[in-house]
């Protein structure tokens, strides 16, 4: 993924650069944090597959048009010689450059349990990872002949993969070495929450709960857990973590920690010709592992590479975490275990058990420092965006967790929500974003997609995406009514966001719902019929319309 927006980014600055793109898989590029869609049935891999970046310029001199962008999907990069500037790949080619870009990502980590490979290396049939496409589709043919599936690991992915699972059909239990679920994101109630909302999903979990050995010669038969407990299982998947993937640097003498040590303009402190991206960059000595850090991080590095902006730095992220699995909200950022008596912080809480519900703020000197928002909660946006901004939170601080109708505004239609209010948190793209792209001429949701890069980060965004593009078609249906060609000003910020923006999007879940704070609003509320007549309409379409309201049908 960041290798894909490298090559975007670093186009839209120039170009007329000649790159060449070395991909070990053999597939076009595609959105890995939408696999879990994929295995959920919610998407097929056409839903998923980014834009194709294969392209040629004039020569100049009557020869054949150059390549501008060489795309060697299933090449293997294998050698790097820092002293000629060139790579050498598994085909046996061999490439110059005057920049080298790695966007090598990470790998998923096998924790050492008996039985969980073969005496070759490979994995037990029956048993499979959970990172890659060729994962997913490995997974989605062993489940055709399962009937009962473990996921081992509580984590983001883990948990994704097993609500996946269990719309497909399978019983399902997840296995969680640790005292409750996603500890790393979560405090232990809200783990404890988390189990009860999953469990009325039909995701059993299993806590503190140490796998000891795999059983099965042939295919996998069993899971014995410590205490010679043994489940029985035709399908285990394991999301026990990642590790970058830094071995083609650390063979070509570039510094490797837990990933490829970077300085502030992600450039190798080695080698100021050498840069690293994403899931495999280790900045101020963290990998981020998530989508809007490694975006913030390549357009970086495309400023500095092109000279739009030779001075550009990378500051680090303020990430936020989505768990993306369907039937869950949850969006969880900063730091999440501090107790409510502890006298450095304030610490806001409310928990509904009964209806899935847990809200927690933690403030320090006026500043939200960390939050956990699970079940409903139509303030998310409002939270995430003081996250980011460290914006000083409102004097009245339940306002953040009980919304009042002036601050959290719930409408049936998108032509309520200012211009302003952030869709896309990934990719900075607002309403007015995707109304403008419209009305250059993106008449339909990969178009908009393609215009705006609206949904290709995290991908929660999507059905407000679609639910928006829905009203629009009603509202304005003439293609000749365009004013232009290109989307470019689908791209921007919104007044309400920073270039600090992180994981996730600010309107997500119920698909056709909005509300002001860029969130659904309670469920059981109707949504915006179509042939009915709107509540208004965004500046952008007044202006068109030339009045303040207009029926779906009203476009001229």
């Amino acid at each position: 993924m960041a290798g894909s927006r490298m090559i975007s980014e670093l186009r839209s600055r120039d170009p007329n650069l000649i790159i060449t793109v070395f991909g070990e898989e053999p597939h076009p590029a595609y959105n890995r944090i939408l696999l879990s869609n994929v295995l959920a049935g919610k998407a097929d891999l056409a839903d998923i597959t980014l834009v194709d970046h294969a392209a040629s310029g004039d020569s100049g001199d009557g020869t054949p048009p150059r390549a501008l962008v060489d795309v060697r999907a299933g090449v293997v990069a294998h050698h790097i010689d820092r002293t000629r500037r060139t790579v050498t790949a598994d085909d046996g080619s061999v490439v110059a450059y005057d920049v080298l870009i790695l966007a090598t990502g990470s790998r998923a980590w096998l924790p050492p349990i008996e039985g969980l490979t073969r005496p070759d290396g490979t994995l037990l049939p029956g048993v499979a990872a959970f990172r890659t496409l060729d994962d997913c589709r490995h997974i989605l043919t062993q489940s055709e002949r399962a009937t009962r599936a473990v996921v081992l690991g509580g984590g983001l992915l883990g948990l994704e993969a097993a609500r996946g699972l269990v719309r497909r059909g399978l019983d399902t239990t997840v296995l969680h070495a640790a005292g409750h679920l996603m500890n790393r994101q979560l405090d232990r109630r809200a783990g404890q929450v988390l189990v009860r909302t999953l469990a009325g999903l039909g995701v059993r979990s299993r806590l503190e709960a140490r796998v000891v050995r795999i059983h099965g010669d042939e295919r996998l038969a069993g899971v014995e857990l410590a205490g010679d407990e043994v489940l029985d299982a035709d399908l285990l998947v394991v999301s026990t973590g990642v590790v970058a993937v830094t071995d083609l640097a650390a063979a070509a003498g570039l510094p490797v920690e837990a990933g490829i040590v970077v300085d502030d303009q992600m450039r190798s402190p080695a080698d100021p010709a050498v840069f690293a991206v994403g899931d495999c960059a280790q900045h101020d000595g963290t990998v981020q592992g998530l989508v809007a850090p490694a975006w913030d991080q390549v357009r970086v590095v495309a400023d500095v590479v092109t000279a739009a902006d030779p001075a550009a730095r990378y500051s680090g992220a303020r990430p936020v975490t989505r768990l993306k699995a369907s039937g869950v909200d949850l969006a969880t950022m900063g730091e999440v275990d501090v107790d409510e008596f502890d006298e450095d912080a304030e610490v806001l809480q409310f928990v509904d058990v009964t209806r899935g519900t847990f809200k927690k703020l933690v403030i320090r000197g006026d500043r939200l420092v960390g939050a956990i928002m699970l079940g409903d909660n139509p303030t998310v946006g409002t939270v995430t965006q003081l996250f980011d901004r460290q914006a000083p939170v409102p004097a009245d601080r339940r306002s953040l967790l009980f919304p009042t109708r002036t601050e959290v505004t719930v409408t049936d239609s998108p032509a309520t929500l200012p211009d302003r209010v952030t869709i896309c948190r990934c990719n900075n793209v607002t309403k007015g974003g995707i109304t403008r792209c419209w009305l250059d001429g993106a008449r339909d949701l990969p178009a908009i997609v393609t215009g705006t890069r609206a949904t290709t980060g995290c991908g929660t965004c999507r059905d407000a995406v679609a639910g928006i593009v829905e009203w629009l078609a009603a509202a304005d249906p003439d293609p000749s009514a365009a004013a232009g060609d290109n989307c470019a000003a689908g791209l921007e910020e919104s007044p309400q966001t920073d270039r600090r923006s992180s994981g996730g999007c600010s309107a997500t879940a119920e698909p056709r719902r909005y509300s002001s704070a860029g969130r659904p609003p309670p469920r059981g509320e109707v949504r915006w019929p179509s042939g009915t007549t709107n509540p208004g309409v965004d500046s952008t379409l007044r202006r068109k319309f030339g009045g303040s309201n207009a029926t779906p049908h009203a476009a001229s």
